[in-house]
C-alpha cells in the first residue's frame, strides 16, 4: 500500500479524533456562562424609531440570500448541488432567511431570552453546511444521514443554555461546540477529500467571510472608532451574508467533479 493510500484511510480516524480532543477540552473548562457584557454593542443609535438601527436593518441580506436559495431549489436542483443533499440545502437557505427575523428581534430588544431566538436559525444554518460539506467530500449518503442528528444538536444547544440559565449567563459549551467545531473540521475535510463538485473555491469564501465576520464582531468599537459610520458588529452582518452569497454563487456555477481515484490533493 502506498504513502498516498495509507494517509487517505487515516483521514477520518484524524478528523474523529481532533473533533473528539475539541469536545473534551471545551467540556473539561466547566460551565461557559453568557456575558452580560455581550449585549453592550458600540452603535446602539436609533434611526426612524428603531433602537440599534443598524445593527438591526445590517440583517436584510440574510433574507433575500436566503429566499434565493429556497427559489432557486423550487425550480429543481440546481447543477452544483447533489441531488441527495437537497434537504440540506434547503434547511441551510431557510435558517440563513430565519436569521432576519430572529436577529432582527434581538437586536431590538437585546437580551438573554431574545438571543436564543437569533441562535435558532443560526444552528440550522451552520449544522445544515455541516452536512453539506460533509455530503461534498466525504458521502453524499453520510451528509445526508447526519442532517437530522445534526440539527437536533443545534437546537439542543441552544435550549441547554437557556434552560441553564438561573440569573446566572447559563452554560453556553453545547453552542460554542454547534458554532466553532464545524468551522475548524470544514477547511480540513475540504482540503483532505477531493471534492464532488467543483470549484471549491466558492466554500473557501463561505469560510474566508465567516472568519471575517468573527473578527469584526470581536472589533465592535474599534472598527466604529475608526469608521466613524459603521461597528464591526454591522458589518459582521454584511459579510456573513456575503458569505452566504458566495456559497448560492456556487450551487449555480459549480459541476461534478472529473471521476479520478481519491486523493487527498485538494482542487482549487
Amino acid at each position: 500500500m502506498s504513502a498516498l493510500n495509507r494517509f487517505a484511510q487515516l483521514r477520518a480516524p484524524i478528523l474523529l479524533l481532533a473533533a473528539a480532543i475539541a469536545v473534551v477540552a471545551v467540556v473539561l473548562q466547566g460551565p461557559i456562562p453568557q456575558p452580560a457584557s455581550y449585549h453592550a454593542f458600540a452603535d446602539g443609535r436609533v434611526l426612524l424609531g428603531i433602537p440599534n438601527f443598524a445593527n438591526t436593518l445590517s440583517n436584510i441580506p440574510f433574507l433575500f440570500v436566503g429566499i434565493a436559495g429556497l427559489v432557486l431549489f423550487s425550480r429543481g436542483t440546481p447543477p452544483g448541488a447533489l441531488p441527495l443533499l437537497r434537504p440540506a440545502y434547503l434547511t441551510f437557505f431557510t435558517g440563513t432567511a430565519l436569521l432576519f427575523p430572529g436577529s432582527a428581534y434581538y437586536h431590538l430588544r437585546p437580551a438573554d431570552a431574545t438571543l436564543a431566538w437569533d441562535r435558532l436559525p443560526m444552528t440550522l444554518a451552520f449544522m445544515a453546511v455541516f452536512a453539506i460539506i460533509i455530503g461534498e467530500h466525504i458521502s453524499a449518503r453520510l451528509g445526508r444521514r447526519l442532517l437530522l442528528p445534526l440539527l437536533v444538536f443545534g437546537a439542543f444547544s441552544v435550549l441547554f443554555w437557556r434552560l441553564s440559565d438561573s440569573g446566572d449567563g447559563g452554560d453556553l459549551r453545547p453552542y460554542l461546540i454547534v458554532q466553532f467545531l464545524p468551522m475548524l473540521l470544514i477547511p480540513a475535510i475540504v482540503i483532505l477529500y477531493r471534492p464532488a463538485l467543483e470549484p471549491t473555491r466558492y466554500l473557501w469564501a463561505l469560510l474566508g467571510c465567516y472568519g471575517l465576520a468573527k473578527a469584526l464582531e470581536f472589533l465592535d468599537a474599534p472598527v466604529l472608532n475608526l469608521t466613524g459610520v459603521v461597528s464591526g458588529h454591522t458589518l459582521k452582518h454584511l459579510v456573513a451574508g456575503l458569505g452566504v452569497y458566495c456559497l448560492l454563487l456556487g450551487l449555480m456555477r459549480r459541476r461534478a467533479a472529473p471521476t479520478e481515484p481519491s486523493s487527498p490533493v485538494p482542487r482549487a
